[in-house]
């Protein structure tokens, strides 16, 4: 039987186009229940260090009104540590973070800091908080994870998503697979994300190892021509779609 697929509405970037002004609008935390009730399945906020998009107060009054579930993407930070601890999303997902960076550029290096992620990890399991890793899809860095005890990867789908002709993308996806099916196999939940678009979502969408996708950028480009809500449920659509096939 297959496994139903999820999809996780990041909205950093309605929060980018409110800090280009500086002022009150439009507001992530009204685009994030426009997007539950549009049959988003969670939703995804990137606390930058920097906090070049979303903030403090974006979290926190998500936090206290979702209908679904808080995914709080964090560096690995103490700072970071200090509001989930406060806030208690359903998750929150390491990721690796570049104060120079457009976006987020690549996967954890769980291997080099394994140390580090498991006392984070232990931290919010203790709390109550599950703990997903952005990481690359690559076995060595999954096995790291399944050591540390998180019990969550993300794979980082950017090098499929950006392919430049069909031979790379169709290797880089067969890296998501085997990785997927991989992770899998060792008791993790299987996330993925980054880069992913209407029109490239379907074939990793397809994986059976897969639970959920996490989409922000293209769904928000795409809601200034068709509204939030729209964007949203076609993304969704699209996913179902490609999953039952």
């Amino acid at each position: 039987m297959k496994l139903p697929i999820f999809l996780g509405v990041n909205v950093d970037h309605v929060a980018t186009i409110r800090e280009a002004r500086g002022g009150l609008y439009p507001d992530p935390v009204h685009a994030a229940l426009q997007a539950e009730i549009a049959g988003a399945d969670g939703i995804t906020m990137h606390l930058r260090e920097d906090r070049r998009h979303i903030q403090d107060h974006d979290i926190e009054r998500f936090a206290a009104c979702t209908q679904t579930k808080l995914n709080f993407e964090m560096a690995a930070t103490e700072e970071m540590m200090k509001l989930a601890l406060k806030v208690k999303p359903h998750d929150v997902c390491i990721v690796p973070e570049k104060r120079e960076e457009l976006t987020t550029e690549g996967g954890l290096d769980v291997i080099g800091q394994q140390n580090k992620l498991k006392e984070f990890c232990d931290e919010m399991h203790g709390a109550g908080i599950a703990v997903s890793l952005f990481i690359d899809p690559n076995e060595d860095q999954i096995e790291a994870t399944a050591r540390i005890g998180a019990p969550v990867i993300e794979i980082h789908t950017g090098r499929y998503a950006d392919a430049p002709n069909d031979t790379v993308r169709a290797a880089e996806l067969a890296h998501i697979v085997s990785a997927a099916d991989y992770a899998y196999s060792l008791g993790l939940v299987v996330n993925a994300g980054h880069g992913l678009q209407f029109n490239n979502v379907q074939a990793i969408a397809e994986i059976d190892a897969i639970h959920e996708l996490n989409i922000g950028h293209s769904l928000v480009a795409r809601a200034m021509f068709t509204g939030l809500s729209e964007a949203v449920r076609e993304m969704k659509r699209l996913m179902v779609e490609a999953r039952y096939r």
